[in-house]
């Protein structure tokens, strides 16, 4: 007893040392050389205190809600009083939790009943991914986020459509089956300490990073032939298409300087990819633009002759931005850095104070949302940053050039803070207890922004630099580049109240000016119908049923089309209620009518994103099942 008595008051010590460390290490501005002394006389206190030191939140007033959601045009949507959206509280809400539950996966494929036509003309396979396991024996995930991969097909072929799913084979399932527990952390779950340790191996483990998963329930993504399925950290997993079998996994940064990337890559049309990911170091936090080029022969693999060809430094080191996606262009990367912040020493200190990561994000308000630019073929950075009033931003519709401008679309939130209420517990509420939950959640409305890439412009002057977009630009006294948006829609849109997961035409569209977008409308938690919105007319036309909830659109053009529109949406539609049959939906993109259904008698969660493969695309990734990391 006594030994651990020692051991304790050493750790203390050496957790304030720290803290004191980290907190000098900081923007003074914000923590201050009183944080210094006071870290070093923390060595007798809790580990709660701890906690609480490493809150970095500056007092001030809280921003008024209304007021910024009225500076980038949407403040008729909102209803002052209850800082709602007005359609928000027509209907009690109906609970979803049985689409947050462990399921079975489907290993070998099933029939499913078709109801109306499938297209004969589409071969392929819709792919989508998502978490589909939420415990392992007594331990329970906490987080949506967290649940264990499980990798869905909808295989379509001469009118027939089957069904399968698999859960992804990553280290942090394997671990967690051969336990029967939770041993690997994810983002909003820590795991217990290892019982088999000894005490001091556990005392060592305080002061670690904490470990990246690799567990890849995002999306799907492509680079060179190889499909992966991908999470936010440096791991991602190749996939063989034909089984769904797990085909071996990858560390990004063993190819380039980065901790992690996103799960949206972008593609031109050659099979380069681009993406985004951070790093942290001595010389600072910087945001990665990444270049996968296209496969030049047939043994390159995955990630052969990536690199990164800018580097973006972060506005504040040790509270980098959070970002899900960026936008591009033919020419152009445009990487959006917003108020949703990551408290790295927070991170550092997460083993030591029992944090999950999700818990050191925050929304902060006080900064401006900044546009960054990069020539994505020499990796220049634009000569100025574009300023926007303060948003969040998870999903970029389309960007192009038009005009001497870049045109970025975005689903827009007036807060930050959805990525870290989406707690099982909350998603499993009913009654009043769901209703008020879903009135917590940040609405997400289409909006375009217009940054001009000549910027000698008059200060104090406000232009439309876009003859089609009531978007503009202002050279403010300060010389700041100030941007306002264009909504993406009229009143019509009231009674969805709230759209994101978008998507368009992105193999003819991607890059190029654009008509048309779908997504998902949020009347509820998750996705309660379809939308397609006419960015010209800002109309909307909608696909919903009662009782049932359509996952992400995903966009297949048909063959030959002429039209932007001439294609089929695919999604899954799934339903809380056990009288109801899930199915994989199929729409005229054009009319957004039902063309056909395909049911399908197997319980399947709600997941995130997805892509659709023609069969010719569909080779074996890694030569089979090979598990051997690379």
């Amino acid at each position: 007893m006594e030994g651990f008595q020692m051991i304790s008051k050493a750790s203390q010590w050496i957790v304030g040392r720290c803290a004191a460390y980290l907190a000098l290490e900081s923007d003074t501005s914000l923590i201050g050389w009183t944080d210094y002394w006071e870290g070093l006389v923390r060595t007798q206190r809790s580990w709660c205190t701890l906690a609480q030191m490493t809150n970095l939140e500056v007092p001030g007033d809280k921003p008024n809600k209304c007021f910024l959601f009225s500076s980038l045009g949407l403040n008729y949507f909102f209803n002052k009083e209850t800082d709602q959206l007005c359609a928000s509280t027509r209907e009690q809400k109906e609970s979803i939790a049985p689409l947050f539950q462990t399921v079975e996966e489907t290993p070998q494929p099933v029939p499913t009943r078709i109801t109306g036509t499938v297209p004969g003309w589409i071969t392929g396979s819709l792919l989508r991914n998502g978490p589909g396991q939420y415990e392992f024996g007594d331990d329970k995930f906490n987080h949506w986020f967290d649940g264990m991969a499980l990798m869905h097909k909808f295989t379509i072929e001469k009118g027939n459509v089957t069904y399968m799913s698999k859960f992804l084979q990553s280290d942090s399932y394997k671990a967690n089956e051969s336990e029967n527990r939770i041993v690997v952390s994810e983002v909003g779950t820590v795991a217990m300490p290892d019982p088999c340790k000894t005490m001091f191996q556990r005392f060592v483990a305080l002061f670690e990073m904490p470990k990246p998963t690799d567990n890849g329930n995002v999306n799907f993504v492509k680079y060179k032939k190889d499909y992966c399925v991908s999470t936010e950290t440096n791991i991602i997993h190749k996939v063989d298409l034909a089984t769904l079998g797990t085909a071996g996994k990858v560390d990004l940064s063993k190819y380039i300087a980065v901790n992690g990337a996103t799960a949206h890559p972008h593609y031109d049309p050659d099979g380069t990819a681009y993406n985004m990911g951070n790093s942290y170091g001595k010389q600072g936090t910087f945001y990665n633009i990444i270049k996968v080029p296209a496969q030049e022969s047939e043994d390159e693999d995955a990630l052969y002759g990536a690199k990164v060809i800018c580097s973006i430094p972060a506005s504040d080191n040790f509270h980098p931005s959070y970002y899900h996606s960026f936008g591009m262009t033919e020419n152009y990367i445009v990487f959006i850095e917003q108020p949703i912040k990551i408290n790295v020493l927070k991170i550092r200190m997460s083993n030591m104070t029992g944090s999950p990561i999700i818990d050191c994000f925050s929304w902060d308000p006080r900064y401006d949302t900044i546009f960054h630019v990069a020539n994505k073929h020499t990796g220049e950075l634009h000569s100025s940053k574009f300023h926007a009033q303060a948003f969040a931003m998870f999903h970029q519709i389309n960007a192009y050039e038009d005009e001497g401008c870049i045109v970025l679309d975005l689903c827009c939130q007036d807060d930050g803070a959805a990525i870290k209420i989406f707690q099982l517990q909350n998603l499993h509420k009913s009654g009043e207890a769901l209703n008020e939950f879903y009135n917590s959640v940040p609405k997400s409305l289409p909006l375009r922004f217009v940054l001009p890439l000549n910027t000698k412009t008059p200060h104090d002057t406000k232009i439309n630099p876009l003859s089609y977009s009531t978007a503009t630009a202002e050279k403010r006294a300060d010389g700041k580049l100030w941007c306002s948006p264009e909504q993406l829609y009229d009143r019509t849109f009231e009674d969805i109240g709230s759209l994101d997961f978008p998507a368009i035409n992105y193999s003819q569209y991607n890059t190029k000016k654009y008509r048309y977008f779908y997504g998902s409308g949020l009347q509820h938690v998750i996705g309660s119908c379809l939308v397609k919105v006419d960015v010209n007319t800002k109309q909307c036309m909608t696909w919903q049923e009662d009782g049932f909830y359509p996952s992400e659109p995903v966009f297949v053009p048909s063959p030959h089309s002429c039209a932007e529109d001439d294609g089929v949406i695919l999604s899954v539609v799934v339903s809380p209620r056990p009288d109801k049959t899930t199915f994989l939906l199929i729409l005229d993109a054009k009319n957004f009518k039902e063309i056909g259904r395909a049911e399908v008698s197997v319980q399947i969660p709600c997941g995130f994103h997805g892509i659709f493969v023609a069969q010719n695309e569909e080779a074996p990734s890694a030569n089979g099942s090979s598990e051997e990391d690379m």
